[in-house]
């Protein structure tokens, strides 16, 4: 399925999920539908998705914001301009520096063609974005889900669906990875849907 998610399907994937599963049926009925939030596919995304790896949405949105304003347009040639004390300065890791440049690099070299991902299915496209040293399986699908809007990916390993989910489905503990396949698969092929729905509850 490689229509991205528009605002029809999006109502067409909630109604699915609500008829499916009453806890997310719960959610939609206290809190309503959660935004599609979405994003530009492009450079510029996939460094601030790298940014958002292990830290708090807000700091890397402000380390973001910082390096679009040192930069202006964000692209990789740019980028490439500003050297690690600068990066630094930002807000980027030594760990995420290296993959920021890495990143940079194969888009200016030709080994990864960032528009050609809209053409190849999710696990295509996941399989060309993990190639790259520092993007993980989280940073691809959340690309994916966010800025290709696939409507049937699930950001394995995200903490914050994990503890949403433990708590709706009252768990004890935080589901395993199998307890949560177990879950997800029961909301193919809308689970890009289920997972910002349960964003929503978190985030409430």
């Amino acid at each position: 399925m490689l229509t991205p998610l528009d605002e029809q399907t999006f109502r067409q994937g909630l109604l699915f999920l609500s008829a499916r599963d009453s806890d997310l049926a719960h959610i939609l009925e206290t809190l309503g539908p959660p935004p599609m939030w979405e994003r530009d596919p492009g450079f510029a995304t996939l460094v601030h998705i790298i940014l958002e790896q292990q830290v708090s949405l807000a700091s890397a949105r402000a380390a973001f914001n910082r390096l679009v304003a040192a930069t202006n347009p964000l692209t990789p040639t740019s980028l490439l301009t500003l050297d690690d004390a600068q990066l630094k300065t930002i807000g980027f890791s030594r760990q995420k520096t290296a993959y920021v440049r890495y990143l940079a690099l194969a888009i200016l070299e030709g080994q990864l063609d960032l528009d050609a991902l809209a053409t190849l299915d999710d696990q295509a496209a996941r399989a060309e974005l993990t190639k790259l040293k520092g993007i993980s399986l989280w940073t691809a699908d959340i690309y994916l889900l966010m800025a290709l809007r696939r409507p049937d990916v699930w950001p394995r390993g995200d903490l914050a669906l994990i503890l949403a989910l433990q708590k709706i489905k009252k768990l004890p503990n935080r589901p395993t990875h199998s307890e949560i396949e177990v879950f997800s698969t029961a909301w193919q092929p809308w689970r890009a849907v289920a997972a910002r729905l349960l964003w929503h509850f978190y985030l409430s």
